[in-house]
């Protein structure tokens, strides 16, 4: 790497902050799903434990279905006057929901007014993360457009980590709090964690500055971004939401679904379900890390492919192993992190390429957006659905196979319809 293409300390910071927004709000997100039973029993109470559960995922899926409309609102305010105002208000909103969720009274004491103020919560909280994390993307390339791999890694590094958290907090709440009182309390003090994490991110922000690239253009912004998108660039549109199916499905498979699917439905103890997740994704962070690395060196559609590659090929070997209980659970956590460091760790430069400037946070907003709600939020309740239908406690397989199936056939035409960032910035 030449000087030029490195950047100081103050540009390191300005990256880190970006990054904090998505650390802490992933965290708040995916919480819901690695308490989704208790919160299943608590808030969506059913005669059988499995449709309880599906009604918490469902929850949980409504939360993605606000995001494409977070997404273009957002985004659209980020492109026409910036994106610091999108990173300071996003995560200041989405804390209040955070923090309302776990104080939501439970469905003994109000009934089905408790299920319904959840899921207005979730709406909340997916509004916001719509355009929180395609903000974060959007920030750092236009901060480090020549290292623009490597940031990209840095912040998805750091949204993984706020996973990690997730799941720490909760082996810490199973491992110290009285086992009676995890299911009544436990989702609710990692719910409260995150909302004071958010506010946390919201004062530190407050000392961020305008990315460079977007100031230098702002008198060229555009006044319908979401509009002159959809008229100038739908082949970009299509060929990004493809290519992010298979990380879309492993997050919303891995991160979300895993913790209830391990406990509640292969019975495997719960603190152990959790700590060897935890440690799962720590391993997908340091491979996204990594990944990011490589990609300022090796084309990052190729170790794209290679990841969704191997996502297909170890599907079914994967959750047949859990079932059986034939490998470590550890080390099959960990060796799933590390196969999707390789797509988690490509994809955002991949995105943030396909779409100049003028219209990049719009872009990236709504394919981020579309892909995430179709193959992550809705990957938690469809395979719960075929668990359901099929019988088969490995039939979750055939969802990541499909997705990373996608996700390799967009990647043959990122680089024909690329060219905003990597070309430009070489």
């Amino acid at each position: 790497m030449s000087p030029r293409d490195r950047i100081d300390a103050a540009g390191w910071r300005i990256v880190l902050l970006a990054s904090l927004g998505g650390t802490l709000e992933f965290y708040d997100f995916v919480i819901f799903g690695i308490f989704a039973k208790d919160i299943a029993d608590a808030v969506f109470p059913s005669a059988s434990p499995l449709a309880s559960l599906m009604a918490s995922f469902a929850a949980f899926a409504a939360g993605y279905l606000a995001r494409p409309i977070g997404g273009i609102v957002l985004s659209h305010y980020g492109d026409r006057y910036g994106r610091r105002k999108v990173f300071l208000w996003s995560v200041f909103v989405m804390s209040g929901a955070t923090l309302g969720m776990g104080l939501v009274p439970s469905f003994a004491q109000w009934g089905v007014a408790a299920s319904a103020l959840m899921v207005f919560l979730r709406l909340v909280q997916g509004f916001c993360l719509g355009g929180e994390l395609p903000g974060a993307i959007t920030y750092v390339v236009e901060t480090a457009p020549r290292i623009a791999p490597l940031v990209c890694g840095v912040v998805f590094a750091c949204v993984t980590l706020g996973v990690a958290a997730a799941t720490g907090v909760s082996l810490s709440v199973r491992t110290f709090l009285d086992p009676e009182l995890v299911p009544h309390y436990g989702w609710r003090i990692a719910f409260v964690i995150g909302g004071l994490g958010g506010v946390l991110s919201f004062v530190l922000r407050r000392s961020m500055e305008e990315s460079r690239e977007f100031a230098r253009m702002k008198g060229l912004a555009s006044r319908q971004p979401f509009s002159e998108l959809l008229r100038t660039h739908p082949a970009q549109v299509l060929v990004g939401s493809t290519v992010l199916a298979g990380t879309a499905c492993f997050n919303g498979l891995f991160f979300s679904h895993l913790p209830a699917y391990l406990s509640a439905v292969l019975k495997y103890d719960p603190r152990q379900a959790i700590f060897s997740q935890t440690i799962g994704v720590l391993a997908a962070a340091a491979g996204i890390l990594l990944t990011g690395w490589i990609a300022d060196r090796v084309p990052p559609r190729h170790l794209l492919r290679a990841g969704v590659a191997l996502l297909i090929v170890f599907a079914f070997p994967f959750y047949n192993a859990l079932a059986d209980r034939s490998i470590n659970l550890t080390l099959l956590c960990v060796t799933a992190g590390l196969c999707a460091g390789l797509t988690n760790g490509s994809f955002a430069v991949l995105l943030t390429d396909l779409f100049p400037t003028r219209i990049r946070f719009t872009g990236v907003a709504l394919v981020f957006n579309v892909s995430f709600t179709l193959f992550s939020g809705m990957a938690p309740l469809a395979a719960t659905s075929l668990i359901q239908q099929t019988g088969a406690v490995a039939s979750p397989a055939y969802l990541m196979i499909g997705a990373a199936a996608l996700a390799l056939i967009g990647s043959l035409w990122v680089n024909r319809l690329g060219g905003n960032v990597l070309r430009s910035a070489a």
